[in-house]
């Protein structure tokens, strides 16, 4: 199937869903769901009494919320993400701010488990006497500036 062709929802894809059943589907508490509707990032339906009905759209936009929370996105950023704006431009540089500070927590993240690895694999009782964890630890341990 081509990208820009429909395509077919799974069954039960396009159901609406109570906010429980959401909140149950992803492991969240229901108050977390509203919390996100007060703050702008969901727009549920609403049924004829009035109660939230979370249809693909929305539970799409909870996949991203929570795993660009997981990024350490702020819930402004994530905003930013997935609203519809006319200010592309104001958007991109938002994004791209939050694309480098993600870069930047990845290779810290990633430095820190090269040293852990490194450590994990030493047979020195104390690791800062072994000549190879202090090459690994060497590029971090430059003063900040």
């Amino acid at each position: 199937m081509k990208s820009n062709e429909p395509r077919t929802p799974e069954p039960g894809e396009d159901t609406p869903m109570s906010i429980g059943a959401l909140a149950e589907r992803f492991g969240l508490a229901t108050h977390v769901l509203r919390h996100w509707e007060s703050v702008g990032l969901l727009a549920p339906a609403r049924d004829t009494a009035g109660r939230r009905r979370y249809g693909a759209a929305d539970r799409t936009r909870v996949a991203v919320i929570l795993r660009a929370k997981e990024a350490g996105l702020s819930l402004d950023a994530i905003r930013a993400l997935t609203a519809a704006t006319t200010d592309a431009a104001r958007r991109r540089d938002l994004l791209h701010a939050e694309a480098e500070a993600l870069r930047a927590r990845m290779a810290a993240a990633q430095a820190s488990l090269d040293i852990l690895e490194c450590a994990l694999t030493c047979d020195h009782e104390d690791v800062t006497g072994c000549a190879r964890f202090r090459h690994v630890v060497a590029p971090h341990a430059a003063p900040q500036g």
